[in-house]
């Protein structure tokens, strides 16, 4: 029995959601737009203001689906109600991040400076050198992107440097000992 999945889903005022046939799911709201393709096996239907999540059998890929399938459209509302936003923190002397238009400029030690275009419906910003702010209303574009960030330059355990989240903790490792 998902709990997770019998929970009904509040629609706040002033987001829309729409869901077609095969479980396409549009929500708007305040800070964008979302659409999902959600498996079309589960039922979804929209009752009082409420979203309702049903299963149609008990089996194992039911059980599954259901749970996901309701934490999934839960995301979606609250990305276009609050928005979404990871921080990334860059240490390493030397390493820096500036913005120049649409454009995120790295420096992470290398011979040339990394340049990425922001993808659609993401928003950059960068209040210090050192510190990135991913936000979004779409959770899984946000931490994707996020993740990409982070790919140039992971944190190393000997000294700390690299890009790494606001809440992550490197596991530190003693260096060699000179004799």
């Amino acid at each position: 029995m998902s709990r997770i999945g019998l929970k009904p889903i509040d629609i706040p005022s002033g987001v829309e959601v729409k869901i077609d046939k095969n479980n396409y799911v549009e929500v708007k709201g305040p800070k964008g737009q979302v659409s999902q393709q959600l498996s079309p096996e589960m039922e979804i239907k929209i009752e009082n203001n409420q979203i309702l999540v049903n299963r149609p059998t008990n089996i194992k890929r039911h059980k599954s689906l259901h749970g996901l399938t309701r934490t999934l459209i839960a995301n979606m509302i609250d990305g276009v109600t609050e928005g979404y936003s990871k921080t990334l923190l860059i240490q390493g002397t030397g390493y820096r991040a500036q913005k120049q238009g649409k454009k995120l400029v790295l420096n992470l030690g290398y011979s040339h400076p990394i340049e990425l275009e922001d993808p659609e419906g993401i928003e950059v910003e960068v209040p210090q050198a050192n510190q990135i702010i991913i936000k979004g209303a779409d959770k899984q574009q946000v931490g994707n992107y996020a993740a990409v960030i982070r790919d140039f330059r992971k944190p190393e355990p000997y000294k700390g440097k690299g890009i790494r989240y606001a809440d992550e903790v490197v596991r530190r490792k003693v260096g060699k000992t000179g004799k």
